[in-house]
Order: structure tokens, then sequence, then C-alpha cells
């Protein structure tokens, strides 16, 4: 097994050694975004601005059907505005060829989703090493890197389990260990704990708080949950297509 202290010398760096001066870390200027439903077009983001730096922590909160998700999407590059510009380290993302926005999503970005998508038939640890191995990690490698930051989770005795076996909660902290493997500097949750029982959303929120810390992770999500967002330097809410400061 993995020792934990080797891994975070070797392979947990902060993103702060990594990303220093680049501030902001993320910029977007006069991002729109529409949908049509039953011929109707509904414009969700109607040209919104914003920069995150790097270390950031930021809750989009409100109502359902505001837009949070799409923002979201929007910045982990699963969907493309309408038109605008998002700038990350400094580089327009959507200029970027398919294969150059697909390597960026693997090497910079983490998701975590409610439904946490994991592959019921493989281990914690299998799952945990795919993004490893899809950026080219040999196998012992990306099983060093997946070992240790599923102990980093509190999953030491649950490595060799298939994930189907596994809680609710140890679930989740799979999903977030595969998601933290790279060392992403942008972590996005969205609600991340909308399916765990309050015992276990606390343990998920203490231990993203944690990690933004020991990484200097930015981290964005998408909350109901009054407890996450209490937590988060900043609280945001979309009003009308515009975002603004929470109340």
């Amino acid at each position: 097994m993995v020792d934990i202290n080797l891994y975070e010398k070797k392979n947990m760096d902060t993103n702060e050694d990594r990303f220093r001066g680049k501030a902001p870390l993320i910029s977007g200027h006069q991002i729109f975004k529409s949908f049509y439903s039953n011929g109707s077009r509904i414009d969700v983001l109607k040209g919104i601005d914003f920069n995150i730096n790097i270390g950031e922590t930021i809750a989009v909160v409100g109502a359902s059907g505001i837009g949070k998700s799409t923002l979201l999407h929007i910045l982990g590059t699963l969907d493309r505005p309408d038109s605008g510009k998002l700038n990350f380290n400094g580089k327009d993302v959507f200029q970027m060829n398919d294969i150059s926005l697909a390597r960026h999503r693997n090497e910079s970005v983490g998701f975590v989703f409610q439904f946490h998508h994991l592959l019921p038939e493989f281990s914690a640890l299998e799952n945990t090493m795919m993004p490893a191995l899809i950026k080219g990690f040999d196998k012992q490698e990306s099983r060093y890197v997946a070992e240790g930051v599923l102990i980093r989770v509190g999953l030491k005795e649950r490595i060799g389990h298939k994930v189907n076996r596994l809680s609710g909660g140890e679930q989740q902290r799979v999903a977030l260990a595969r998601a933290l493997v790279l060392k992403p500097v942008l972590l996005l949750a969205d609600e991340p704990t909308g399916n765990l029982d309050k015992r276990n959303s606390s343990r998920i929120h203490e231990l993203l708080m944690e990690l933004n810390q020991e990484l200097s992770m930015t981290l964005v999500v998408v909350t109901h949950n009054t407890e996450l967002a209490s937590l988060m330097s900043s609280n945001v809410t979309i009003v009308d297509g515009k975002l603004q400061t929470a109340s």
C-alpha cells in the first residue's frame, strides 16, 4: 500500500505553485446561452462577466431552472456558450480544437455530480485510476496516484471493493477521488451531497474545504445545501440571466 506522506510529497504539490501569478485563473466575458423548448427560446445566460481567482471557493445558489448547472457546464467546457469568451489561464478555451479541449478537461478540471457515474463492475481503485490512464500514465503510476488519493479521502480499507458494495457516502468519496487524481486546478461540483444524509454530507463538505486549503484548488459548487454554501468564500446566484451576489 502506498504511503500517504510520499503521495502528498510527490503528487500533491499545490495549484498555487503551478499557477502562481496567473490571476484571474478563469474569466468569462459576455457569455450568452439559450435553449429551445417546444419551439420557444429560453435565454438562460444573458451576457455574464466574471473572474475566478486561484483557490477561490464559490457556491452558485438559487432556485432550480435559473441556469446554475448551465454555468457549471460551460466552466467545465462540457457545453459551449452561444457567444462570449471563457479564458482559462489567459487562453480562450473555446478556440481550442476538440482534442486540446478534451485534454484541458482531463488535466485541469475535476467534476463531481449528484449522481456519481461510477462504473459498478469496477473497484474503487479502478474507477479512480481511469483519468490517469486516459492521460497516458502507465498502470503502475496510475495505481500509485489513485491509491494515494483514495487514502486521502478516507477509503484506505475500501480501495479494492467494487463500488456497488460501498455505501452512498463512500461512493461519493470515490467520485471525488476520481475527480482529484490528476490534481485539477478547478473542481466543479453539481449538488455533490444531494443524495446523502446529513452525516455523510457534512463529511464531504469538510473534505472539500480541506482539499481546497491543501491544494489551492479552486472550487465552484452548485448547491441547495445551505451548510455547504456557508463554507464558501462567496455565494452567487443568477437573476434574469445575470450573475449577482446572493443575499
